[in-house]
């Protein structure tokens, strides 16, 4: 359309008419002479209205959804900080009550053979000064520990203590091939010396080379001189196996130990050694025999087998 006089004067003829409907539709309220008219175009451009509104609105909700997932991805990383935060309380729980039980066994032993422990915790394991099996404690000089002192735990002998720092101390282990300990059998009261064989079962040599001895029998500690480096009563091992007797001054025996040396945590450091020698006071109960049960067969005879089966036969 050009810019002339005529469309000038036509576009201000429109603007006036427009204001003048306006003016009229407010001031008629609900009975507004333009109704009509405005009824009649949203009969006609509502559709389109519409047919706008449903092709905008998809947009609309994946922009809301873009923004959302934001939040819902916060509070779903937050969850999983939470359980992973509650897993890692659980497995600390269960791991306090396990040394909870550790401490109770090491503990009740210690109590039974008034052996004064120094409780610690095994911080590391290695050859680092030499030998083949220790293991490092939080525990040193600055706590009371010397070199030779018996360590033990709810189950009975782990070694003895060969190199003490200020805060800590290395134990060298009773299957460690260097290890040598003095040990007396239960109730018949044979000694021997036994030695560690790495993950094999200990071997003992008994000092008497005629000694009765059988698989399941067990041992503790003899005792040293001045209590050192072991005292005596703490439970060492079950006999798993017996070599024949060759009639030599000796016996051989192999001992399983009662200590899982691979599963060390919670250990004791013997401090102050018994009063008395607890001899076999500390050794664990035995386990009751399972009774064997038997079988009663009774044979019943049968019908044919009577009195006259014979006398039948022969008739026969």
């Amino acid at each position: 359309m050009r810019d002339t006089k005529e469309s000038r004067l036509l576009l201000v003829l429109l603007v006036a008419i427009a204001f003048a409907l306006i003016t009229v539709d407010i001031r008629g309220g609900r009975n507004s002479p333009v109704d009509g008219a405005r009824q009649a175009a949203a009969a006609v451009f509502g559709p389109v209205e519409n047919g706008l509104s449903s092709a905008v609105d998809p947009v609309g909700n994946a922009v809301s959804a873009i923004r959302d997932s934001g939040g819902r991805h916060d509070r779903l990383a937050a969850l999983e900080k939470e359980n992973a935060a509650l897993k890692a309380k659980l497995g600390s729980d269960d791991r306090n009550r396990s040394r909870l039980n550790q401490l109770q066994k090491t503990l009740k032993l210690a109590g039974e053979g008034q052996y004064g422990i120094k409780g610690a915790q095994v911080i590391a394991i290695g050859s680092a000064q030499g030998f083949s099996w220790t293991i490092t404690i939080d525990v040193g000089a600055d706590d009371g520990i010397k070199r030779d002192m018996t360590v033990l735990n709810g189950d009975g002998l782990v070694g003895r203590v060969t190199t003490v720092g200020p805060n800590t101390a290395t134990v060298l282990l009773a299957n460690d091939p260097d290890f040598t300990v003095g040990t007396r059998m239960e109730g018949s009261d044979e000694l021997g010396f036994a030695s560690g064989q790495g993950d094999r079962p200990l071997r003992v040599e008994l000092l008497n080379g005629k000694a009765e001895v059988k698989k399941g029998d067990r041992l503790v500690t003899f005792g040293s001189q001045a209590d050192k480096p072991f005292v005596p009563g703490v439970p060492v091992g079950v006999v798993s196996r017996v070599d024949p007797s060759n009639g030599g001054l000796t016996r051989t025996i192999y001992v399983t130990p009662y200590v899982s040396f691979t599963k060390l945590d919670i250990v004791g450091v013997v401090v102050q050694a018994p009063k008395k020698d607890p001899r076999d006071e500390v050794l664990p109960t035995k386990p009751k025999p399972v009774p064997t049960p038997t079988v009663t067969v009774t044979v019943t005879p049968s019908a044919s087998a009577g009195p006259n089966s014979n006398a039948d036969d022969q008739q026969q």
